[in-house]
């Protein structure tokens, strides 16, 4: 049986996440609600509006849980506006914009620019293979600063060359770039293992104590 893994389902690119995690062999689920959330072993926060996504946490009563989750030690993978939900810092961002935390970086949301100037580029992240990742950006944030625990997994080649757009901190990851929408399971494959290894490493420790 694999890992249940529920997706932030109050907004955003929801039904995509469920699907890609179920062919990576995931139990997936939507968590709307705490008792949700208390039933799954990892939680995926999709794209969509970031200042949105805050609000309707607080008001469905899932911000705290989530926050305290992330301190325990669940692993989270945001995309996009994801990203910036977990980012411990957001520039030019609302007053009133929260976060969840728990990434020690730096994000700047829209960074390359609105709607209309998405884009698509070639990704390399070297932990999910050789060939390129070819990455969708949508309103995308980038990284702007990362601290001392933080790996660096991806940089765009192309537009914005150089910029970070995707790291992971412990059992925390995200993507400036929404894989759910390209076919390419190998993101969200990656993020499965991750699950699988911190449930592994959780029932040896429970067996050892």
């Amino acid at each position: 049986m694999g890992p249940v893994i529920g997706v932030f389902a109050l907004q955003g690119d929801v039904r995509e996440h469920l699907a890609a995690l179920a062919e990576c062999d995931a139990i997936a689920r939507p968590v709307r609600r705490p008792t949700e959330l208390e039933g799954v072993d990892a939680l995926v926060i999709p794209g969509g509006e970031s200042t949105t996504m805050s609000k309707l946490a607080v008001e469905f009563e899932l911000f705290e849980p989530i926050a305290a989750r992330i301190k325990t030690g669940m692993p989270i993978y945001g995309s996009c506006a994801g990203m910036i939900m977990l980012a411990g810092e957001v520039l030019d961002g609302r007053a009133d914009q929260r976060t969840f935390g728990g990434i020690d970086m730096t994000v700047r949301p829209n960074a390359f620019g609105r709607q209309v100037d998405s884009f698509e580029a070639a990704v390399t992240i070297d932990e999910i293979g050789e060939e390129p990742f070819h990455a969708v950006f949508i309103r995308a944030p980038w990284v702007e600063a990362v601290g001392a625990d933080v790996r660096v997994l991806g940089r765009t080649s192309d537009e914005g060359a150089g910029r970070i757009v995707a790291v992971r901190q412990g059992d925390l990851l995200a993507t400036s770039f929404h894989p759910e929408l390209t076919g390419d399971l190998r993101v969200h494959r990656y993020f499965v293992e991750m699950v699988r290894e911190s449930l592994r490493l959780g029932a040896e420790g429970a067996t050892e104590a």
